[in-house]
């Protein structure tokens, strides 16, 4: 934040509900997650605006999917993605819009949703920030979440999958024209610069590209998801399937009209899982979100479904 604050002389922020980008003071205020933001964690900092997400099955704006989970385009107009512009427009002072490009929850943005966004930040003056720890370095089937949708960010931060799941590191990559770290005091800290971390940064990378671990997850993807839709006509309780490469999600409901979660059956489901030796977690309450390793195989993402297959069923769902 500081960075774009310094590139374009705004304090502004704008970004979504239900997003988490941190559970500092800072980031919370930036985040859209409720649980971050109440309670003892309230006051928060001053300038975070928010908008509605996408969420093209739970649609802030009312609209419904089809039976296919495919948004209504033709009648919504991508209104998520609108009000962002509209909301530049009327705060005038945003320094930056900062987004999951695809939502860990998961929700995987409608056709054109970052295009429109880009093209609301350029005409407003305002920086586009992907937050790709959760989703980058090939989770979604490409390095990058972003690259899906064919929009470049202005700033893209990255981190936690960049140290192999072993050392901590994380990192900033902007425009060029946006490197004016070195006119700012922005702060130092502990970990800063380490050696031992790049290292291992650098060869993480090198193992994903060696060994085709995103064409892995892209492959493992596409499979899961079939498997995840044949499981749908089969359970009652499964509302929608969604997903890109290895950030998959399986929303369970009450009823398939009125889309009212069902918690409890989620937690049950986690539970006779976790029994059964998997272990994944719950995000919105209910949503049974599986995110494996970019090394797992087919057979092993397979069997993981049996097991959740078998859960629900052993739960009458």
């Amino acid at each position: 934040m500081r960075l774009a604050r310094a590139a374009t002389g705004r304090f502004k922020t704008l970004s979504f509900w239900d997003a988490f980008h941190g559970a500092g003071t800072g980031a919370s205020a930036l985040s859209g997650e409720m649980l971050f933001r109440s309670g003892p964690a309230a006051p928060m900092v001053a300038g975070s605006e928010h908008v509605a997400p996408f969420a093209c099955y739970a649609c802030a704006y009312g609209y419904k999917t089809d039976a296919n989970g495919n948004p209504p385009l033709e009648l919504c107009n991508t209104a998520c993605a609108r009000m962002v512009d509209y909301v530049l427009s009327r705060e005038g002072d945003v320094a930056c819009v900062v987004a999951e490009p695809a939502r860990a929850v998961p929700y995987i943005p409608p056709p054109g949703f970052w295009n429109i966004v880009r093209e609301a930040c350029h005409k407003r003056g305002a920086l586009l920030i992907f937050d790709e720890i959760p989703t980058g370095l090939g989770k979604t089937g490409r390095m990058f979440a972003s690259e899906h949708d064919g929009v470049e960010p202005d700033i893209l931060v990255m981190g936690k999958a960049l140290g192999g799941g072993i050392l901590p590191i994380a990192a900033v990559i902007a425009r060029e024209d946006l490197d004016v770290a070195q006119d700012f005091a922005f702060g130092h800290y502990t970990h800063e610069k380490n050696p031992v971390t790049a290292a291992a940064a650098l060869e993480t990378i090198a193992v994903i590209e060696d060994e085709g671990l995103v064409e892995n997850a892209a492959r493992v993807g596409r499979v899961a998801l079939d498997r995840m839709a044949e499981m749908k006509a089969k359970h009652a309780s499964i509302g929608d399937v969604r997903g890109r490469g290895l950030l998959l999600g399986m929303e369970l409901v009450t009823d398939h009209e009125t889309r009212e979660p069902a918690g409890d059956l989620a937690e049950a489901v986690l539970y006779r899982a976790l029994d059964a030796g998997l272990s994944f977690k719950t995000t919105m309450g209910n949503v049974l979100t599986l995110t494996p390793p970019l090394t797992v195989t087919e057979s092993q993402m397979m069997e993981a479904l049996d097991i959740i297959d078998a859960a629900l069923s052993a739960e009458g769902a």
